[in-house]
């Protein structure tokens, strides 16, 4: 009986999320993006009153780092200190 609502469940999940994964997963990127230009901020110049505190957060971005300024339209690398290209 529970394995028949569970894929009623998934079924349904699929009917109504389906059409819409693509927006879903460009409206992720979109935010992933936002997120890490905020971090970034202080690195690329822009004055970051939170910089103190997002400081910690720059080692979890730099694996997509190359991904993410690809993305900006950044041919090369803002930063000096960061060689991916």
């Amino acid at each position: 009986m529970t394995s028949s609502w569970a894929s009623f469940r998934a079924g349904l999940e699929e009917f109504y999320a389906g059409p819409y994964r693509r927006t879903f997963a460009r409206a992720r990127r979109e935010e992933d993006d936002l997120f890490r230009m905020i971090i970034l901020a202080e690195a690329l110049g822009v004055p970051d009153p939170a910089a103190y505190y997002t400081a910690e957060l720059m080692p979890f971005l730099y694996e997509d780092f190359h991904a993410w300024h690809r993305r900006m339209g950044m041919d090369r690398s803002p930063l000096e200190h960061i060689g991916c290209c």
